[in-house]
């Protein structure tokens, strides 16, 4: 089985189909996670209207895809490149809740779900920001 996987994956057509929905996949799974440790629930605000968890949510969506390109342009295999990429979300996460516990002017779940868009917009920034230096460290 593994060499029929292989072989399928000399195909540039193939590789690339399961490289993308593997990513995908990945990312569902890692913004249901995300979502679980929020305090809020980002789809529902989202689907209200309000922009600073969807600034934040897009950028854990940008990392995380962010991340998952760096792992794919410096692994040969589709396993490592999202070993990797999981352990850049859960950098990636970490360093969300790094962010809310340095805020001892506010809590950051709190403002983010009462739509401060400042607050929101940082979270997003952080997130892409940080994912590339995650992402650089996956090359070295």
């Amino acid at each position: 089985m593994e060499t029929l996987v292989g072989q399928w994956l000399l195909n540039p057509y193939f590789k690339m189909f399961a490289y993308f929905s593997v990513a995908c996949l990945a990312l569902i799974v890692l913004l249901v996670l995300f979502e679980a440790v929020t305090r809020y629930k980002c789809w529902d605000e989202i689907k209200r209207g309000n922009m600073s968890v969807a600034m934040a949510t897009g950028g854990k969506i940008f990392g995380i895809c962010n991340i998952f390109r760096f792992g794919i342009q410096s692994y040969d295999s589709l396993y490592t490149s999202l070993q990797w990429a999981v352990l850049g979300y859960v950098l990636l996460l970490s360093a969300y809740f790094l962010f809310g516990f340095l805020m001892p002017f506010f809590k950051l779940d709190e403002e983010i779900e009462r739509d401060n868009r400042a607050v929101g917009f940082l979270a997003m920034v952080i997130s892409i920001s940080l994912s590339y230096i995650i992402g650089a460290s996956l090359e070295t």
